[in-house]
């Protein structure tokens, strides 16, 4: 008699499963439709400019500044694990998200903002370290734009590089002093182009290009109004730097997935590809934005001279600096866009 009564049983855990899968789906269903019944209000009220930076010392400063004004209905909304935040900042509408931290993240971030949110354009900002002997920790850049040196080919160390790559590194020519230019088993690396595909070209036939430019009417705002502002120059009463820093709009930057601290890359990048900044994030958020046909800037403020200092790198005393300089830039920046913006309305 025991079998009917443990068939029994399994017919009741089976349905209670099935009851329990059936509740979990009703509920997660009606969560995503609030969350897009929200989207939708938000986007009515848009276009928004996108502001996206990468990480919590640069979301600090961004926030402590006061500029930021949550929207009194909706202040955010919570999608693949990252909170976009909606505002206004100087009279401009925005809505704000910290991406992370690499390409990926930036890249990804970038995309679900103009895909979700009623965006006009984005602009990106954060810290990054400085590949250009003219310029100062605590210096802001708007570059005009970026070089992705991520993309390589690692070859052995008698091996030609290709021809349709942009840039080489020979390692051995980075051999210890007193020990001579000779075979290092690291070889070189040959840098080469991205492909971009984007809403203008020709689908799936990507363009091979080495830079990739940020909006030149952005740029053009930014170097007529945003060059010469007042920029921070002490991180407390007895940390200062020396000199006044300063905004420079026009110079190039690159990106690629490693934290530079190397004296010698440094030079090699400046040498080479002509840039100031280095950062892990900009060359994906503007090839997005490019790519999805949306204007964007990137403002960044300068922390370090790669590989200069002795001991731990100066992103750990000069970051905060930086941070905050930077942010007070893009304040200044969605001011002047917005005054402009009212000033063609009228």
């Amino acid at each position: 008699m025991a079998a009917p009564a443990t068939t029994l049983v399994r017919q009741c855990l089976a349905v209670l499963f099935l009851f329990a899968i059936l509740v979990s789906s009703t509920c997660g269903s009606l969560a995503r439709s609030r969350k897009s019944a929200t989207i939708k209000e938000i986007n009515r009220n848009g276009p928004y400019v996108g502001l996206i930076t990468v990480y919590a010392p640069e979301e600090n400063a961004f926030f402590a500044s006061k500029a930021f004004k949550s929207h009194p209905k909706h202040p955010f909304v919570d999608l693949a694990g990252r909170r976009y935040r909606v505002g206004e900042v100087e009279g401009s509408k925005v809505i704000y998200v910290r991406c992370g931290i690499g390409l990926v993240n930036a890249a990804a971030t970038t995309q679900q903002m103009v895909d979700v949110f009623e965006i006009s354009g984005i602009v990106h900002f954060g810290i990054a370290g400085n590949a250009n002997s003219s310029m100062s920790i605590g210096d802001v850049v708007i570059p005009k734009q970026f070089v992705q040196t991520g993309l390589w080919d690692w070859l052995k160390p008698n091996a030609t590089v290709d021809s349709s790559d942009f840039g080489e590194m020979d390692i051995g020519e980075y051999n210890v002093k007193g020990k001579g230019k000779g075979m290092n088993v690291l070889g070189k690396i040959g840098y080469f182009t991205e492909q971009f595909y984007s809403e203008t070209g020709k689908p799936n036939q990507p363009q091979r290009l080495i830079w990739f430019p940020t909006t030149p009417h952005w740029l053009h705002l930014a170097s007529q109004k945003l060059q010469g502002m007042k920029l921070e120059r002490c991180v407390n009463a007895s940390l200062c730097l020396e000199t006044e820093p300063k905004l420079v709009v026009g110079l190039n930057g690159s990106t690629a997935d490693a934290f530079v601290d190397n004296a010698a890359y440094r030079d090699f990048l400046f040498n080479t590809f002509h840039v100031s900044s280095l950062d892990m994030e900009s060359s994906a958020i503007v090839m997005t934005s490019l790519s999805n046909d949306y204007a964007v800037i990137v403002i960044r403020g300068l922390s370090d001279l790669a590989g200069a200092q002795q001991g731990d790198n100066h992103i750990k005393l000069f970051g905060p600096l930086a941070a905050t300089n930077t942010a007070k830039a893009v304040i200044q920046f969605l001011k002047i866009s917005q005054q402009q913006n009212n000033l063609h309305s009228s």
